[in-house]
């Protein structure tokens, strides 16, 4: 992925605009991360008028969209939602037939919807329009209890920082977890919110996490070799392991099992970029136990084999000094 179109339009959302150039705009040529050639389109070239009353100036027509490997689409109001552009929603179907990435960030799932691709596909949009989206678009499942839906090239994001999780998303499968991580680490944000591979959340908006669980988590990143159990873990936050459990999934998202699978993954995929440890020295470090549990995961979570990604995403020495020392990632959200 080397070129990114981002679809503005009036009444464009300033925060939902700022995420997508936030992740993909930025020159981070300075920590070994080559930049996108990144651009701003709209329909008709000119002062765009955000929701909230100020105006950008954009250069750029809709041509670039339809060579750009990702093109990502940015909320409108609501009442535009029954009469979309038929020059943007030309453009996400071509985007899609030859194969593109279309990435939408909370209601501009909307826009990509009225073009039909999401016809037959699982999708997700902010928790408040879900039940709109499914009564418009019978024909889309509507899921509104994730943070973000992949359903081959396209991606779907929930409400405003969703849209976030989702951009960090993509940015995995484009660029590897530790060059995402790098990303992540200087937006000072957790570079992967969700509890597996579902994004599962409990409530559309869920009450603040407690802190509480910090020290646990702290320490199970920390010992990711061991076969930690919830009666473990229980103990070490002075719980019982059904209080703990229930404390878990409502403060992050997932089962203590599902979210330790998903640090072992992410400390694999580091070890796979990072160093020329062979499968099972990888396994054994990441908790996994054998090379052969190890490919067990990466082809459900990711659909590869550890050899093609660590083909794939291997970093090179320049990309090593570039790296701040940091630790593994602790993710305290819900």
């Amino acid at each position: 992925m080397k070129t990114v179109a981002v679809i503005v339009q009036e009444g464009f959302a300033p925060f939902e605009f700022g995420l997508a150039c936030e992740a993909f705009g930025l020159d981070r040529s300075e920590v070994g991360i080559t930049p996108f050639d990144f651009r701003i389109v709209t329909p008709d070239p000119g002062a765009v008028s955000s929701n909230l009353g100020f105006t950008i100036n954009v250069t750029d027509d809709l041509a670039f969209a339809d060579e750009a490997d990702l093109v990502v689409v940015t909320p409108i109001p609501r009442s535009t939602w029954g009469d979309i552009d038929p020059r943007v929603t030309d453009v996400i179907r071509r985007a899609v037939a030859r194969d593109a990435w279309v990435l939408t960030v909370c209601s501009g799932s909307f826009v990509v919807a009225a073009s039909g691709v999401l016809d037959g596909r699982r999708a997700t949009t902010h928790w408040m329009y879900a039940d709109t989206m499914a009564a418009m678009y019978p024909k889309i499942d509507v899921d509104p209890d994730v943070l973000y839906v992949q359903d081959g090239r396209i991606i779907t994001s929930a409400g405003t920082a969703a849209g976030l999780d989702a951009c960090l998303h993509l940015l995995r499968q484009v660029l590897g977890a530790e060059l995402t991580n790098r990303i992540a680490r200087r937006m000072v944000v957790p570079p992967q919110r969700d509890g597996g591979q579902a994004q599962f959340i409990d409530k559309p908006l869920p009450q603040v996490a407690s802190l509480s669980l910090a020290p646990v988590t702290d320490w199970m990143v920390q010992n990711l070799r061991d076969d930690l159990t919830v009666d473990q873990l229980a103990a070490k936050a002075h719980m019982s392991p059904r209080t703990f459990a229930r404390r878990f999934k409502a403060d992050f998202g997932a089962t203590p099992a599902a979210w330790l699978a998903r640090q072992r993954l992410i400390h694999a995929q580091r070890l796979l970029e990072k160093t020329d440890l062979g499968l099972d020295r990888i396994a054994w470090e990441s908790g996994f136990g054998s090379a052969a549990v190890l490919r067990q995961n990466f082809a459900r979570a990711l659909s590869t084999t550890p050899t093609a990604y660590r083909t794939t995403f291997s970093c090179t020495r320049d990309m090593m000094r570039a790296e701040a020392p940091v630790g593994a990632p602790v993710e305290l959200v819900a």
